[in-house]
């Protein structure tokens, strides 16, 4: 439960499949079940209403996407009105007749849009196509006030860069959360499978010690197989939350539909950025080359 300095944060580990209207329902369900753990703020994977279709190029696939506000909003400012709970709603966003966006809405507890957020980073690698679907962000990074503290959210990919992260931070986000869509290419898994995860897992923590903030990676899991003529990828789970030291305070299993669960004490920010004062002795001053892509 929510008190003035701390609430609980949780992030829902889900399979998905190709019935987008079982999807939904599935997500509602499990988001109601969080929630009756106590849970305050909650998010869902990434692009949670369908199978990660960025497998493959198809031009037939741009008709997954919903509008906002649209079928998952609406139903999801409903279930955050009764529960009076915050929910982040990863979506497949149509903005217009072809510009179209990857992109997490954050419902408070009203039931109101209380932010949008789209996501800027957009990865193109086997298997993940993304560029093909999605514009970039052009919402920049941003967090957002509610009843329980300052969020902010960035999507997958995002995950990688400190900059995002840190300009989130900046104004003033004391959690990031992260959903995502991130798995092992089934022929890969064995020589580089550990070392991804990892590196997956150590990125983010660092974003929580880097800012001082706390960190919320929530992943899918299961495997999908969108077309005959990819492997398929295996989604690796380890939806994880994240102190501001980067200690783990709930993780889940890589292979098990779970609710991870865990006490956000923002008091804990201020003590770490006392005794860790990395945005006090930032060089500001210094920085003018981080806009440019290399510097020869």
């Amino acid at each position: 439960m929510r008190t003035k300095e701390k609430f609980l944060a949780a992030g829902v580990q889900l399979k998905f499949s190709a019935d987008v209207k079982s999807n939904l329902t599935k997500a509602l369900s499990w988001t109601e079940k969080a929630a009756k753990k106590g849970a305050n703020v909650i998010c869902l994977p990434e692009l949670y209403r369908t199978l990660y279709f960025c497998q493959k190029e198809d031009a037939a696939l741009f008709d997954l996407a919903e509008t906002i506000p649209g079928i998952s909003t609406l139903a999801f400012q409903k279930l955050a009105r009764k529960l009076k709970i915050t929910v982040i709603v990863p979506i497949f966003e149509k903005r217009t007749r072809g510009i179209y966006h990857n992109a997490a809405v954050t419902i408070d507890d009203t039931g109101k849009i209380a932010s949008i957020y789209r996501k800027m980073h957009i990865p193109d690698d086997p298997a993940f196509y993304e560029k093909f679907y999605f514009t970039p962000g052009d919402l920049g990074f941003n967090s957002v006030r509610t009843r329980f503290g300052k969020i902010g959210t960035l999507i997958c990919w995002d995950q990688w860069f400190p900059e995002g992260a840190r300009l989130t931070a900046l104004q003033g986000a004391e959690i990031l959360f992260y959903p995502t869509a991130i798995g092992w290419h089934p022929s890969e898994k064995k020589q580089y499978g550990k070392a991804q995860r990892d590196s997956w897992i150590t990125i983010q923590r660092s974003h929580a010690i880097a800012n001082g903030v706390f960190v919320a990676a929530i992943n899918r899991v299961g495997f999908e197989k969108t077309t005959e003529t990819q492997a398929g990828l295996e989604f690796w789970g380890s939806s994880f939350i994240c102190d501001p030291q980067g200690v783990i305070l709930a993780e889940a299993s890589t292979d098990k539909e779970e609710i991870v669960l865990a006490e956000i004490d923002l008091k804990k920010i201020e003590d770490i950025r006392r005794n860790w004062p990395f945005l006090r002795d930032r060089r500001i001053d210094a920085y003018k080359g981080i806009t440019k892509r290399f510097i020869d």
